[in-house]
């Protein structure tokens, strides 16, 4: 970061604006909204001050003295050696100073601001892009519809009732988001506070503390951010607890809610972090603790992922759980790579294996997978390349069937190395590919050299 978000109270606080122009009122107006005691110095002031009342106008150029007593000062001149010398004297007082559009001179920056009071949300690009803090401003301020003020009005009325009724801290936080992500909400949304007042009181007399917690197995998709579901996002914001994988990223770990407790599992090849069995027995000790537990697992939890393992513990355990589905490697690092799974011209179906199965071996249904028109994707190969390019030849593969391996895909480190059969376990080698990796064989690979579109910084490369 670089500034530190903070919300600071002006109530009833002396803060100055030295300017008088349209920018110097938008800033005055936010602080006098914040309930400042807001001093304006400038040696006229713009029409868009005739109707702002509660002000104290002081009608001459700025002067350090006019810094006696003030908590903060804005800046909005269009004179810069005026802007500079408020900037100077600010920072000798240690007073805190925004210098509109000169984020150099500055100790504070003025978020965008969408107003729900007492909700409140404000973000900033840190002066790198101003129209684009106000774009995503405009799309907040759709998202966030003026209801949420009455929302956070009516539940600041219960706060007290329900913290004297619900003593434990994770006990109370689950509460009220249930309450904040539920019917109760709607109602007050919608206007009929009798109502929800009613529905919530119903519910806190009910509520039993100490009812077994939840598991979430959730699908991270295959690296980038932007694929999460929207259902995916939501129970990472509610879970206490996350257990995660290698292959989730850090970006999208960070989505996760900030006082989660995260827990590493591992699972890189010959590297596990934590066995499976230990794994199913900790979603089922953790949820046995009234917990709600993520677990956030590398694309999707159902497709090579060890999911069903999990389930079936937990099914087994009696505890609460749901599936999230996310975006499977298969598919979404082929698109990122340009190379489309089916195609009339080059394949009519398509085959998902994995590259190793659980005892380390790479014993598959060569037969199956030797057949023309067709797809095959491997998960995790890249250990058994060689091993797998040989014996679907030896099956009837013809060698310079086109083939590629895809390193981290979908993230801004993805590469992609394309050849045939013959020589991509010889091209893996010479790159020096790691894991995550994705194979692709068959006819679609030829398209990939038309239909590339993702183009991140790191080179991507074709040989053959």
């Amino acid at each position: 970061m670089d500034y530190l978000p903070i919300f600071l109270n002006v109530k009833a606080r002396p803060c100055l604006v030295v300017g008088g122009g349209d920018v110097a009122h938008r800033k005055a107006s936010v602080l006098a909204a914040a309930g400042a005691t807001v001093t304006v110095v400038a040696p006229e002031l713009a029409d868009s001050f005739a109707s702002f009342s509660g002000i104290k106008y002081v009608a001459v150029r700025f002067q350090p003295e006019h810094l006696d007593g003030m908590m903060l000062v804005i800046a909005a001149t269009n004179d810069s050696a005026v802007n500079r010398q408020v900037s100077l004297q600010a920072h000798t007082r240690n007073i805190p100073v925004n210098v509109v559009d000169s984020p150099d001179l500055c100790s504070f920056i003025m978020p965008s601001i969408v107003d729900r009071s007492p909700l409140i949300v404000a973000f900033s690009s840190g002066g790198a892009s101003p129209v684009l803090t106000r774009m995503l401003r405009a799309k907040l301020e759709a998202l966030i519809p003026q209801g949420y003020s009455r929302l956070a009005l009516f539940a600041a009325r219960f706060r007290d009732v329900i913290k004297a009724r619900i003593a434990n801290p994770e006990q109370r936080r689950m509460f009220w988001e249930n309450i904040l992500d539920g019917v109760v909400a709607e109602k007050v949304l919608a206007g009929d506070e009798a109502s929800a007042q009613g529905m919530l009181l119903g519910l806190l007399e009910n509520d039993k503390p100490g009812q077994p917690g939840e598991v979430y197995l959730v699908g991270a998709g295959p690296g980038d951010p932007d694929l999460l579901t929207f259902r995916a996002l939501r129970l990472m914001q509610k879970a206490d607890v996350v257990v995660y994988d290698n292959l989730v990223s850090r970006q999208i770990l960070d989505m996760v809610r900030r006082d989660a407790t995260r827990i590493y599992a591992g699972k890189k090849r010959d590297d596990h972090a934590m066995p499976q069995e230990e794994i199913n027995e900790l979603l089922v000790r953790l949820a046995k603790q009234g917990k709600r537990v993520l677990r956030l697992k590398g694309g999707d939890p159902f497709i090579f992922g060890r999911g069903g393992e999990e389930i079936e513990m937990l099914a087994e355990h009696g505890i609460l759980f749901q599936v999230v589905p996310g975006i499977t490697a298969a598919s979404g690092v082929s698109a990122y790579a340009g190379i489309p799974l089916t195609h009339r011209d080059h394949a009519q179906s398509c085959i998902f294996v994995t590259g190793h199965l659980k005892d380390g071996s790479v014993n598959l249904d060569w037969d199956a997978l030797a057949r023309p028109k067709q797809t095959i994707v491997v998960y995790m190969g890249l250990h058994g390349l060689a091993t797998l390019c040989t014996e679907l030849i030896a099956h009837g593969l013809p060698e310079n069937t086109p083939a590629a391996i895809v390193q981290q895909g979908t993230t801004q480190n993805q590469r992609v190395m394309t050849g045939t059969l013959a020589t991509l376990p010889g091209i893996a080698q010479t790159e020096k590919l790691q894991a995550p990796t994705l194979i692709i064989i068959g006819g679609v690979v030829t398209l990939r050299e038309k239909l590339a579109w993702f183009n991140p910084s790191a080179a991507t490369k074709n040989s053959g």
